[in-house]
């Protein structure tokens, strides 16, 4: 197993158990049913490995996370996370975690009454976030190479919420996250 494989699940078990505000599951559960709705989905590896490291920006510091929805929860996880994750798995996996947040502001402001879908967590952290986007945001947003795999992997992580769902270990996920940082080193130019 690689050092990074390694790391990230050792980051999941001294971290992956705390609560993000009100959520009614884990950090580690949250990824894993993510990674799970991406895999049956037929998400290709990278997409699936985007949906499980998605929010690893919350948990990548000692900073503790929010027990309640009360106060800001714009934590900028989505930036805390994205050079290591570009230079770790490239774009494919890096810029649909980048995107995520965006992504729900862009699906909330396509459609309102996706808002009505959130948690209470995550519609706070909408509004912390900068709530509905304008015209120009809106634009940019669909610019990105990579904005229409972080539009699905949002809804799976709005759908990645159940509580006491049983889910298989993270270490089931060793093999997909070798196999992508090798195909990062494949096209490296170093």
């Amino acid at each position: 197993m690689s050092e990074t494989v390694h790391g990230i699940l050792k980051v999941f078990g001294e971290r992956g158990s705390g609560q993000y505000g009100s959520e009614c599951v884990s950090q580690l559960e949250h990824a894993i049913q993510c990674a799970m709705l991406a895999q049956e989905s037929d998400a290709g590896a990278s997409l699936v490995v985007a949906a499980l490291l998605h929010d690893i920006g919350h948990i990548l510091d000692d900073a503790d996370l929010p027990k309640s929805d009360e106060g800001n929860l714009n934590d900028s996880h989505e930036d805390k996370a994205y050079p290591w994750l570009l230079r770790t798995f490239g774009a494919a996996v890096a810029d649909p975690v980048r995107l995520h947040v965006a992504a729900k502001r862009y699906l909330c402001t396509r459609d309102p009454s996706y808002s009505t879908q959130l948690s209470p967590t995550s519609f706070k952290s909408y509004l912390d976030q900068g709530g509905p986007m304008s015209e120009d945001e809106l634009q940019a947003f669909e610019r990105e190479p990579y904005y229409q795999k972080a539009l699905q992997l949002r809804k799976w992580d709005d759908l990645a919420k159940v509580a006491n769902k049983p889910l298989p270990d993270i270490a089931s996920f060793k093999e997909l996250l070798e196999s992508c940082i090798a195909n990062v080193d494949k096209y490296s130019t170093s």
